[in-house]
This record gives C-alpha cells, structure tokens and sequence, in this order.
C-alpha cells in the first residue's frame, strides 16, 4: 500500500507578516493512522525539501495524540525536511494520495500544475484521492478527462465560510474554500463549525476541518481496502 502525501511549500499568510504552511495535525492524524495500517507513505511538495509548518498548529491548543507523536518522531521529522519535489512525481507509483490542509496550498498547490496533473491523474485511474480543511482549495483547478470541474456534480466539504471568518482571515485569503467548491458545481455541505465531518463521494473524501482528519484517513483506508 503506497500512498502519497502532498504538502505546501508556501509560508506567508497572504500580507498579514505572518507565516503559514501546512497544520501539523491534518499530516500527522492522518499520516500515522496509515502508517500503522501498514502504508509506505512519501512526502512532496512542490519546491521539495522542508515543508514549512504553520506555526499556529504547533500551540497547545491545536495539540492531540497524533502531534505529541510527531514531535518526537525523528525518522518522520526527516521526511518533512527533505520532502520530495512534486514535479517528480509519477502516479503510477501509488495506489492513493492525500493531501492535508493549512492555509499554504491555497497560495502554491491550487494553481500548481503539476499538483494539478498529479490529482487528474489519480482520478482518471479511480485512485482514492483524499484532502482535509483547506486542501480542497487544490481541486480548484482540477478536471475530469471530459474537461469539468472535477468537484461538479460530487457531494464534498472543506473548510466552510463561517470557520474562516472565526479565524478572521476572510479577507487574507484569495479564495474561500466554501465558495470555490460551490461556483465549480460541487455539492458542499458542512457539519457544525469545528466537528469531525467528512465526505465520501465515488473516491473523492474531503473532510470540513482539523478535527476531520483522521476520519478522512481512514474513509480512504476503507477504499483502498
């Protein structure tokens, strides 16, 4: 069972003077409940070496089992400094792809291209493709071989309007994740703000926030199996 990571590259938070990335408990939740389903897990990004982390997921707020667990975890700590670069990267390789959250990907990996190519690619093969809280935002770009929107049509979720604008960040931002999965024809529904809410449509999982993510692992484990 090979499955892939894929993580963001960018660190700014729009022009707040802050740094962003990936959440810490979006990678991990869902990183060791495969890794200890037995997966072979790789880790890219679209510059590759070291991802950088969002340092607001790395609070005693933000902390749980699967966080603790990462910190001292030198062999995976290793992986996210020397990431793979994306472009690299064939899907032929894996039997899934996941891709965890944090406000970064809404800057790099929704107008990458090769993450683009990568997710149409998984798709075509009906590979489970899964993503949590902001990394719905890379499906923006993405299409089905008949050229839709890849989200059309299909019951997903993802960080919704209301918990941004509990972070206050709606006007940072270049998109709402909410609003981009509803104008590409996606049907988006939402649990209540900050509950574990996940959806699966064909192998399509989307999951609405932090809390989602380990359920979201598993809704691909449950396809892959």
């Amino acid at each position: 069972m090979n499955i892939l990571f894929v993580l963001t590259s960018h660190d700014t938070l729009g022009n707040t003077g802050k740094k962003t990335g990936f959440w810490i408990e979006e990678f991990a939740s869902p990183y060791y409940t495969l890794l200890d389903k037995g997966a072979t897990i790789t880790i890219a990004t679209p510059k590759g070496g070291k991802a950088p982390i969002d340092p607001s997921s790395d609070t005693p707020d933000a902390s749980t089992e699967a966080t603790e667990r990462f910190k001292t975890d030198k062999i995976t700590q290793d992986k996210i400094n020397n990431t793979e670069v994306l472009s690299h990267i064939n899907s032929n390789d894996f039997d899934a792809v996941f891709y965890p959250g944090g406000h970064g990907p809404l800057w790099d990996l929704a107008n990458d291209n090769d993450s683009i190519e990568l997710i149409e690619d998984f798709n075509a093969a009906n590979k489970p493709i899964g993503f949590v809280c902001h990394a719905p935002a890379v499906l923006k770009e993405v299409e089905n071989t008949d050229g839709t929107a890849i989200v059309s049509g299909k019951r997903v979720t993802g960080f919704s309007n209301s918990e941004e604008e509990a972070v206050q960040l709606t006007k940072v931002v270049p998109f709402l994740v909410e609003d981009m999965l509803k104008s590409n024809g996606g049907t988006y529904s939402k649990g209540e703000d900050w509950s574990e809410y996940v959806v699966t449509d064909g192998n399509l999982i989307t999951g609405q926030n932090p809390a989602s993510s380990e359920l979201a692992a598993k809704k691909l484990l449950s396809l892959l199996n």
